[in-house]
């Protein structure tokens, strides 16, 4: 078969400088800063143009895409097309005190009904106490209070009149008002000279004195009643001058917002209250006691209960937008704070402190799903408010039942927000499977790329993106050499050469690392020199395991061959991921063949649990293929098994299959196989070599283990030819290949594979339906024939004794 080998610039698909039109980057001025997102920017569009329920922003897209930026972007440019939503405000219930009432006004018109109410409240404590401090107003009372003493002493002096007549005083003292007899000059009877008068006569006075307490009972209820018809006449006095002088106050703000009933109404709940409560506006606190006996007894006034608390006052004249950092419950939906007084917690409409859902009122906000999901309540607190489309505004601990106390219920407000949630694949799909309400909530699904086509056009395009991200973090100018090596370092991020990789976040990083080695060298410009720098900077920071695994071979404590042959042992490749840095490293690959029956392939790696699922698999799908390819009219007497020799920790994936085979050929063939090569790949049921990942890494791993051996011209790496677009070697090792130190082929078929690992034809079925004896397929199938008359051979005696066993046994007399 013949033999594809891979050349230097197959192995790397380089970005010449002469593609570029500028010297460095400071030459353009057109700089972009979205590129290749158009299916994303389609969603956008779309997502945050539709008013309609429902239709809000799901971004799927891993981190470092440029997803923030983008979608910060987008919606910024539209918020500015749009007018400020209104300000909202909460002010008292004087009906309900624990229901606030919510108002809305035009945009910064919050802020002048505050300064209305605060100056009105003012006001009245001026006008209030000046009006009730005048003449008028006190000669009204003076005059109440002296028809209430005339009427109280005309009553007195009628039961002192009457009872003077009859001999009795009445007497006013300190103790009240008190009955005594009297003689006939007037004066008082002592208790000596009243018991020397007649029974007769006491017993008449008792019966005078009894009947003027009575009276002088009846006339005390009589006082009773004056008083409250004169306080009753004071406070009416009061309240009518109050409502004069409150009303003519009010009016204007009445008069004002007539054409808002509700607002009227709590103008009017105002204007009530204010004359309910007009002793508040005239109190003096007493010298000396302000600070501690009204501060103690509580008993100040206050004229909270008339502000008006401003929830979202917009100050820019476009559409809000918001992103929340830390999206909890009360973040995002408000909360009442409480103070403490005298050892207890209370509150007041004051208290409410908005979310960032109010502040995005009108607008956009942008979340973390993961955040959010994190934080307790606050995803199914949102999915609420979105029903609903009203934002309440109520304590955790209540939703969750830990709260009976009473607090405050504030009016919920009208939502009228994009929600734009930003997140992971995986969380995306998670949701849409789990939870039944996000698909009515969530239905704008925006989908970022991770590469683009790496055309003279995008590449065009690429490089103004890192134009402007270099003039943004105001970096040194990145020259044509070094603006082509950062494109090729993006191909081998994307994992194909025909490819731009998308991931900003981390280019970003290489350029400022590369712009730190530029200026450290005083050097005016970043050339590829400080991008390749950068690069290998950033791996040796993440290569302390890589460098020690790689010690431990070079000190033979992990056997890994790569000069000599060997039969059923083969060099495979497997790439290590460790956080945000991957490496490639070989491993040795072994298999051993024997009689046995059913054609058993153990997979030593499943049996002790460090076999993952698709490794399981591939090694089945070998089975199948030796199944199929060899004694098709006759079961394969085999016993094979296959292991990762010193592997310590789990095995997945099927790229080594192909390996695998191979090694299991080369047992069966008794062919050996170099062990200066190494391959990858995984296998299908008809033998064809499918494409794996991580390639780049893998054959760099082995090309330095080589190296540093020494290389001997006869070393390489065989892989899938599918995989032949997604190499982007490092330099050197293009370099190796260039010079014929190192070399790389690519295969379709295991055929191609085992020929060149073993250097003997794999052989093809001739006419007879035989495989050629000198090629591995013929080899391998007459061993496996072999071992099938092995089977039999050593099956037959023993079947034999048991047939003369059984014959003995039926010979024999029964007992």
């Amino acid at each position: 078969m013949p033999i594809h080998k891979i050349s230097p610039e197959n192995a790397c698909l380089q970005c010449p400088q002469e593609m570029f039109t500028f010297e460095t980057t400071d030459e353009i001025h057109d700089v972009a800063h979205i590129v290749g997102q158009d299916r994303a920017l389609e969603a956008v569009e779309f997502g945050i143009g539709i008013e309609h329920k429902g239709f809000n922003l799901f971004v799927i897209g891993p981190q470092g895409t440029g997803r923030h930026t983008v979608i910060r972007s987008f919606i910024d440019q539209k918020a500015l097309t749009l007018q400020a939503p209104r300000d909202w405000c909460y002010v008292n219930n004087f009906r309900q005190s624990h229901k606030p009432l919510a108002f809305d006004f035009p945009q910064g018109e919050s802020l002048v009904f505050k300064k209305e109410m605060h100056d009105l409240i003012d006001s009245l404590r001026v006008t209030l106490s000046t009006v009730f401090e005048g003449d008028d107003f006190k000669s009204r009372i003076k005059a109440v209070n002296e028809e209430f003493k005339r009427k109280v002493d005309r009553l007195y002096h009628q039961v002192e009149e009457q009872a003077k007549r009859e001999s009795i005083a009445v007497v006013k003292s300190e103790q009240g008002i008190m009955v005594a007899p009297i003689d006939g000059a007037g004066n008082i009877l002592d208790t000596e000279s009243f018991r020397k008068l007649p029974e007769a006569v006491r017993q008449r006075i008792d019966e005078l004195i009894e009947k003027y307490q009575t009276v002088l009972q009846d006339g005390l209820q009589q006082v009773t009643q004056m008083k409250r018809e004169a306080e009753g006449a004071k406070n009416k006095i009061k309240e009518d001058l109050a409502r004069q002088v409150v009303s003519s106050l009010t009016s204007a703000l009445k008069s004002k917002y007539q054409s808002r009933a509700a607002l009227h109404q709590y103008l009017q709940d105002v204007e009530n209250d204010i004359i309910e409560r007009v002793d508040d506006f005239l109190y003096r606190a007493e010298e000396g006691r302000e600070n501690f006996i009204n501060l103690m007894t509580a008993h100040v006034p206050s004229f909270d209960r008339y502000e008006v608390n401003v929830l979202v006052a917009n100050e820019s004249s476009s559409a809000p937008v918001v992103y929340e950092d830390l999206p909890t419950y009360q973040n995002l939906h408000g909360r009442i704070e409480n103070w403490a007084k005298m050892g207890m917690l209370s509150t007041h409409f004051t208290l409410i402190k908005p979310g960032s859902l109010h502040m995005a009122n009108g607008g956009y906000i942008i979340i973390d799903a993961r955040r959010l999901l994190m934080q307790p309540y606050a995803y199914e607190g949102l999915k609420r408010t979105l029903r609903a489309r009203q934002i309440r505004i109520e304590p955790l601990e209540r939703l969750l039942g830990f709260m009976n106390t009473v607090s405050l219920e504030p009016e919920p407000i009208p939502l009228r927000a994009k929600v734009v949630l930003i997140g992971d694949a995986y969380l995306y799909y998670l949701l849409k499977h789990y939870d039944a309400e996000f698909d009515s909530l969530f239905k704008v699904q925006v989908d970022f790329e991770h590469a683009m086509d790496r055309t003279p056009e995008n590449v065009r395009l690429y490089s103004s993106l890192v134009a402007g991200m270099v003039q943004s973090e105001k970096l040194l100018a990145l020259d044509r050499s070094g603006m082509a090596r950062l494109v090729e370092h993006s191909a081998r991020v994307a994992g194909d050469s025909g490819k731009i990789s998308l991931y900003l976040e981390q280019f970003c990083d290489i350029v400022k690392e590369a712009d730190y080695l530029a200026r450290k060298n005083d050097k005016a410009v970043i050339s590829a020199v400080e991008i390749v720098a950068a690069l290998a900077a950033a791996r040796r920071r993440a290569g302390r395991i890589r460098d020690r695994m790689f010690e431990y071979i070079d000190q033979g404590i992990r056997h890994i061959a790569t000069d000599g042959e060997e039969v059923g042992q083969i060099n495979g490749l497997s790439v290590i991921s460790l956080g945000s840095s991957s490496f490639g490293i070989p491993s040795r690959i072994t298999a051993l063949t024997r009689p046995g029956k059913e054609g058993e392939l153990i997979d030593i790696e499943k049996k002790v649990e460090l076999g993952g699922p698709i490794h399981s698999k591939g090694v089945l799908i070998l089975e199948s293929f030796l199944r199929a390819r060899y004694l098709r009219t006759m079961p394969i007497g085999l016993r094979a098994s296959l292991v990762f020799e010193q592997s310590y920790g789990g095995v997945e994936g099927d790229s080594a299959s192909c390996a695998e085979l191979c090694a299991l050929l080369s047992s069966l063939a008794g062919a050996p196989i170099r062990q200066t090569l190494a391959i990858t790949g995984s296998v299908s049921q008809r033998g064809e070599v499918q494409a794996i990942g991580g390639v780049n890494e893998k054959i760099e791993g082995f090309y330095d283990l080589c190296q540093g051996r020494g290389l001997t011209g006869g070393q390489g790496v065989i892989i899938p030819e599918a995989n032949v677009r997604h190499l982007m070697l490092k330099e050197e090792v293009v370099e190796a290949v260039a010079s014929g130190t190192f070399h790389l082929w690519s295969v379709s078929h295991v055929d191609e594979a085992i020929e060149l690992l073993t250097g003997i034809s794999a052989g093809e079925r001739g006419a007879d339906g035989e495989y050629p004896d000198d090629s591995i397929n013929g080899r391998a199938e007459n061993a496996l024939k072999q071992f099938v008359l092995n089977l039999r051979a050593f099956d037959k005696p023993r079947k034999d004794e048991e047939k003369d066993d059984g014959e003995a046994l039926d010979a024999a007399p029964s007992s």
